[in-house]
């Protein structure tokens, strides 16, 4: 279980449990109550022996202490987290042998849960200041056939991140000196983005296009290079992060893909950060930045209300209008058609947000908090087929929203 407490006194908490334990099937139904655990994010941890399991109808046991206490069909017990998700939105899905495979640091911890939004893959006392970059803001003459996103900007600000954040580490206060000295020994951060889906309406490409799926990847493998060099140039001057084995983190899969300037230097100097790389939720951050599209989500509405809840324990709603709509409103009207770039999450399908997905996590070192918003009366075959995609293209994790009575809606169109 990882906590998150935010300025009002509430709490954000994912429980997360193996697919393999005793008490799964109780854990699958936990949220079946809206009374209960309200306040929890749940997810069940999937393994690629479970995913194989599924594949070819086979038997799959639940284990204890080594032993095996009963005997299960694999299919079925998959049909019961799609079931329970299809209704109630929960649990998602942690593809946790994809996660530590891919983990940086996995020479030296095994991972077992995130934190409460998923983007941050976390070991025990474990703990990641983040930061995201609002790409909307980064794109040069938009709305016209000169728009492009200013790739040498997203370097530079990903570098300022990381130091950012590095000095981040040294400055904040921790609830245990457990947190402190994982913080310290392997000083992991998190950049990452916002504004994805406004900066491709504002470069004129739809969401889940084949051009947006290669633009998202490239901005991504950018950030992740810019990140990386900095972090080795930061340890030439302050030193590797203590843990740092050089041998181990230098076969890791994620750092034999980045470019070979980026390779060198770490080679050269070592990294200053265990985990560098994330995508939030950051829908409190899009807010600050002109009400930017969250994350890498698509456009919710071109216009919605939010539930805010005050200072003083009050519930108001706001009326906000999408960064790109007001953006285009003030270059051309509010008479002018909006450009078929303009989807919003309701236009799209479910594939869509799986392959935007599956590019950005091919060069995001942790994880990436994504929903997959899907129609009411979208048929369970095809809702069940969501996360099938999702492991088969790379992703590693799949949280699925289809309108229930049960969890409600902070936003409404």
């Amino acid at each position: 279980c990882k906590m998150l407490v935010t300025g009002m006194g509430r709490g954000a908490m994912m429980a997360t449990m193996r697919i393999d334990h005793p008490d799964i099937e109780d854990f699958i139904a936990a949220k079946s109550d809206p009374t209960r655990f309200r306040n929890f994010n749940t997810s069940v941890m999937i393994t690629d022996r479970f995913m194989a399991a599924v594949e070819d109808n086979a038997a799959w046991d639940l284990i204890w202490d080594g032993k095996t206490v009963r005997r299960v069909e694999a299919r079925a017990l998959w049909e019961k987290i799609m079931r329970r998700t299809y209704d109630a939105a929960e649990p998602g899905v942690l593809f946790i042998d994809r996660i530590n495979a891919a983990n940086p640091l996995g020479y030296l911890e095994n991972l077992a849960a995130t934190n409460s939004c998923a983007e941050q893959p976390l070991p025990p006392n474990g703990t990641c200041p983040l930061a995201s970059i609002n790409l909307a803001r980064l794109v040069s003459n938009p709305f016209s056939p000169d728009a492009h996103l200013d790739l040498d900007e997203l370097r530079y600000l990903t570098g300022l991140a990381v130091r950012m954040l590095d000095n981040t580490l040294d400055l904040s206060r921790f609830a245990i000196d457990a947190q402190r000295r994982e913080a310290q020994d392997k000083r992991r951060i998190g950049v990452g983005v916002t504004g994805v889906a406004d900066a491709l309406i504002m470069l004129g490409v739809r969401y889940g296009a084949p051009k947006a799926v290669r633009l998202v990847e490239c901005w991504m493998q950018t950030l992740q290079n810019a990140a990386y060099l900095a972090s080795a140039q930061l340890a030439a001057t302050r030193g590797a992060f203590p843990l740092y084995d050089a041998q181990q983190h230098q076969k890791r899969e994620g750092i034999q893909t980045l470019d070979a300037e980026t390779r060198q230097a770490i080679a050269q100097h070592g990294l200053r950060n265990g985990v560098l790389t994330t995508i939030a939720p950051t829908g409190t951050t899009s807010m600050f930045a002109s009400n930017v599209s969250s994350g890498i989500e698509p456009m919710f509405a071109t216009s919605y209300r939010r539930k805010i809840t005050q200072p003083d324990g009050t519930k108001g709603e706001s009326v906000i209008k999408d960064y790109a709509v007001w953006r285009y409103h003030r270059m051309f009207g509010t008479s002018m058609p909006l450009t078929d770039a303009f989807v919003t999450a309701q236009d799209l399908r479910p594939a869509d947000h799986i392959r935007i997905q599956a590019a950005a996590q091919r060069w995001v070192d942790s994880g990436i908090s994504k929903t997959v918003n899907c129609p009411e009366d979208i048929p369970f075959a095809v809702f069940e087929d969501i996360y099938r995609q999702a492991y088969e293209t790379g992703c590693k994790g799949c949280t699925t929203y289809r309108p229930n009575a049960i969890t409600g809606s902070i936003l409404s169109a």
